[in-house]
């Protein structure tokens, strides 16, 4: 469970917390508002705030991280965050930054994504911090469920028109591509992502949505019915996408998908994952994913320029948003695991790290009988790590081959217990990076 930091809204006096606005500048978390007068409000005042997730997986990606951080700002600074499981909406899809139709999901596998998203959900934000700063965490089924199609399309289809809703990116961009085009139900889909917003307006005075530029269409949308039908004031607030270094997006869909779910990418994946940030992200990451001051922040900026070599703003990224997602003690295994393969320290890790660490590698399974009887050659062979004995014997004569990092010269060398490591592996290493897990069953 998050602990809310010092200057947080237990520690808020005077109805003032400062520098909330200016920090999402710096961190370059502000695209766009539909009133600039919003980020002083966020010093100004307490705010209920909500950010929507997409249930159509069971588990969020760091495509989604930016906005659980953002959220996880604001409760630190003494707003109140809604995090909104979308287990209605899921039913429809957005259409937002999608080249197709979604496929449609049932509600028994709605409802089960949505419980596995709310634990991960309970990892950034506090669901038990005692007065108004208390996280709250809906799923818009509850209401989007019950209201009829008619009560609907009187009270919120009638607020827009056909033309309104054409010209929205999502909508646009799919009519526009050859070969495409939009059902009804996702043209649909900002109509009852608006509702939600008077909802929350409603019944639990929610003035504030954020979420990815990509949504701003959806948001908007919600402000005006806000405005339209109960005359008030709310206001959105999008943060940039979260890119690669060549330009293409995170998400469920996309390849290489990393997830936040340890079942599906494990810490040390996710530690990778970062700890590989090409120069030109690692910067905006540290300011998106990390809750590092600004001078230690400008400080790994200075680091990256003067001493490259050094990674020290990629490890400090891949140690933060580690810990951030999977803990403290997890941040540690990863990082311990990464040391270990890149400085011939293997030995030293337990079973689960090894598998973890060697997660693509080949993996052969052979006899513990076959200790102290088969030669480096033959198990070479075996393993696949060569093609021929005489490949084999070659690669280890010229100093290439490595049994659980430590250089082997002799080919008829036989392995035996002292060589197997978490007790039952041996890793053997051809090369600088060509691995192969042999596992002793």
């Amino acid at each position: 469970m998050p602990v809310l930091a010092e200057g947080s809204a237990r520690s808020w006096q005077a109805g003032r917390m400062p520098g909330l606005a200016d920090d999402l500048r710096f961190r370059g978390l502000v695209h766009q508002v539909t009133d600039p007068s919003v980020l002083d409000r966020l010093d100004g005042e307490r705010l209920t705030v909500y950010g929507g997730f997409d249930p159509t997986s069971d588990s969020l990606h760091v495509g989604n991280l930016l906005q659980l951080c953002t959220l996880r700002r604001l409760q630190l600074a003494g707003h109140r965050p809604i995090a909104l499981a979308g287990g209605g909406t899921g039913f429809i899809g957005d259409p937002g930054g999608k080249s197709e139709e979604r496929t449609l999901l049932s509600a028994e596998e709605l409802a089960a994504n949505v419980a596995s998203i709310r634990a991960q959900l309970a990892r950034f934000l506090d669901f038990e911090a005692p007065g108004p700063d208390r996280a709250v965490l809906l799923d818009n089924v509850a209401w989007l469920g019950s209201i009829g199609l008619l009560d609907f399309l009187r009270e919120v289809g009638k607020q827009f028109t056909v033309g309104q809703m054409v010209a929205k990116e999502s909508v646009r961009a799919r009519l526009e591509r050859e070969g495409q085009g939009i059902s009804y139900t996702e043209f649909s889909y900002m109509l009852l992502q608006a509702y939600d917003f008077r909802h929350l307006y409603d019944e639990h005075d929610c003035r504030l949505q954020i979420g990815g530029s990509d949504q701003w269409g959806n948001i908007t949308m919600g402000v005006e019915l806000v405005r339209r039908t109960r005359q008030a004031e709310v206001w959105g607030l999008t943060s940039p996408l979260v890119v690669k270094a060549d330009g293409t997006k995170f998400g469920k869909t996309e390849v290489g998908t990393v997830w936040l779910d340890a079942a599906r990418t494990s810490p040390y994946q996710l530690y990778q994952f970062f700890l590989r940030s090409e120069d030109a992200v690692v910067g905006a990451y540290l300011r998106f994913f990390t809750f590092l001051g600004r001078d230690e922040l400008l400080a790994l900026d200075e680091a990256a320029r003067s001493r490259p070599e050094r990674r020290e703003a990629a490890r400090t990224l891949a140690r933060a948003v580690c810990a951030l997602v999977h803990g403290e003690d997890e941040a540690v295994r990863a990082e311990r695991a990464a040391d270990a393969l890149y400085s011939g320290a293997l030995a030293e890790l337990d079973a689960r790290s090894i598998l973890e660490v060697l997660a693509e590698a080949p993996t052969t399974t052979v006899p513990r009988t076959a200790l102290g009887e088969v030669s480096l050659v033959d198990l070479l062979v075996t393993a696949g790590v060569a093609p021929s004995r005489t490949r084999a014997r070659t690669t280890v004569e010229q100093g290439g081959c490595y049994v659980n990092d430590r250089r082997e010269t002799d080919p008829e060398r036989r392995l035996g217990e002292d060589d197997v490591i978490a007790g039952r592996y041996v890793v053997l290493r051809r090369g600088k990076r060509e691995y192969h897990l042999v596992e002793l069953a």
